[in-house]
């Protein structure tokens, strides 16, 4: 499922108009991204958590040339399923 079947999804169990469901979509996503740009960790209840993992610097080589190189520290957003997702998937 992508974004235009949620939102078309949405519309159809609401009874909005296809621009007011994608506002709310849009409203959620960016709550969410605003949220973890944050730090911040997001959960909903059932279905999942979001997070922000953070890495330290490291030396890595580069695969083409076999020097080493400097990793940066750096962050990245994680998805974690819930426990009644995960029931619901696997039955």
């Amino acid at each position: 499922m992508n974004k235009l079947e949620l939102i078309s999804a949405l519309k159809k169990e609401t009874n909005l108009s296809k621009t007011q469901a994608t506002q709310i979509l849009e409203i959620f996503f960016d709550s969410i991204g605003e949220a973890l740009a944050k730090d911040d960790r997001v959960e909903i209840r059932g279905l999942c958590s979001f997070y922000v993992k953070k890495y330290k610097s490291y030396t890595g080589r580069n695969p083409k040339t076999g020097e080493k190189v400097l990793i940066h520290p750096k962050k990245l957003p994680f998805f974690k399923c819930g426990k009644e997702l995960k029931e619901r998937v696997d039955y």
